[in-house]
């Protein structure tokens, strides 16, 4: 995992920085392996961003990091990249004495608000001042979008994965098992899997290669007809309309064969709108998106874990290179 690490020199958590490297520089001239050295739970927490939606979504993902809030001060930032939810979720954590936060973006896609929550949280230019932000949306409530934009102000150093879940090995189980728990006559059965899906053609794209790639395991087990990925593009009325159409066009075309389409929602929670979107076709779903299952709470402990060991690593080696 690549981890993106906030611009120390401009922040002022120098000296407990030097503090910790010097004690596990300590621990490794003493004999003990760097990979075994970490950041302290008590340096370091982890900031969770998820889109959020009803009560039941919430509750999901809130169970999904129970198990790591024994480990880390955890915060949960719902919404997308929005700026006032990461800034609670920030003063959280600081409140808590955390120096280092690690960042697990809880998206499908790690491209989503990628370049956004790294201008809020300061680790790239582009965002203003809270102040400014205020001041520019003075008169324009009407125009405003919803989620706030602004840089964050904290001496915390941020480390980011750009990894989703559609990167994510551990999904692969969770395919696996949901299908499994669908598939009555595997060589006679079509799988369809949905994904939300962005606007720009590209990048709608990578949504389907790589969600394509989670479901080889189950391809491989599972003796399975035919697997297929869409996505909805739900937000692009325009190209909604056509992706509805092929959706229902492969679907019917599979009922006409007199197959069984099977329906799993590439989503982190429930089933959207797809009940819509597949009225009147004949499909096998639970309408369980990724959570619940312990491959995701996997996930979520991997990422943390990862950038608590990467930050520490990169703190390590300024230090080594400082005069």
């Amino acid at each position: 995992m690549n981890i993106i690490f906030a611009n120390l020199p401009r922040r002022t958590c120098w000296s407990g920085l030097i503090v910790v490297c010097s004690l596990l520089l300590g621990a490794c001239s003493s004999g003990q392996s760097t990979a075994n050295s970490s950041v302290t739970p008590v340096d370091y927490g982890v900031l969770v961003m998820a889109h959020g939606g009803g009560t039941q979504w919430n509750a999901s993902v809130e169970q999904a990091i129970s198990e790591l809030r024994s480990e880390y001060p955890v915060s949960i930032a719902f919404g997308m990249a929005d700026a006032g939810s990461m800034e609670r979720a920030v003063r959280q954590l600081e409140s808590e004495g955390v120096a280092h936060v690690g960042v697990v973006r809880m998206f499908i896609s790690g491209e989503s608000w990628y370049e956004r929550t790294e201008q809020i949280l300061g680790i790239e230019d582009g965002a203003p001042s809270k102040r400014q932000a205020q001041q520019e949306a003075v008169g324009q409530t009407a125009m405003r979008m919803p989620m706030g934009f602004w840089q964050i102000d904290s001496d915390l150093a941020f480390h980011m994965s750009p990894e989703g879940l559609a990167d994510a090995e551990e999904m692969d189980r969770v395919l696996l098992d949901r299908i499994s728990a669908l598939s009555r006559q595997p060589d006679d059965e079509v799988v369809v899997v949905l994904a939300h899906g962005p606007g720009d053609d590209a990048e709608n794209q990578r949504w389907i290669d790589k969600i394509s790639q989670r479901t080889q395991l189950a391809r491989d087990e599972l003796g399975l007809h035919a697997v297929r990925t869409f996505t909805l593009r739900e937000d692009w009325q325009d190209k909604r309309e056509l992706a509805e159409q092929q959706i229902r066009d492969y679907i019917a075309k599979a009922n006409a064969a007199g197959r069984q389409a099977l329906v799993i929602p590439y989503r982190v929670q429930g089933f959207g709108p797809y009940h819509e979107v597949l009225a009147g076709l004949d499909y096998r779903a639970d309408e369980t998106g990724l959570v619940p299952h312990d491959n995701v709470i996997q996930w979520i402990q991997n990422q943390a874990d990862s950038l608590r060991a990467e930050a520490t690593d990169h703190a390590i080696s300024l230090l080594a290179a400082s005069p």
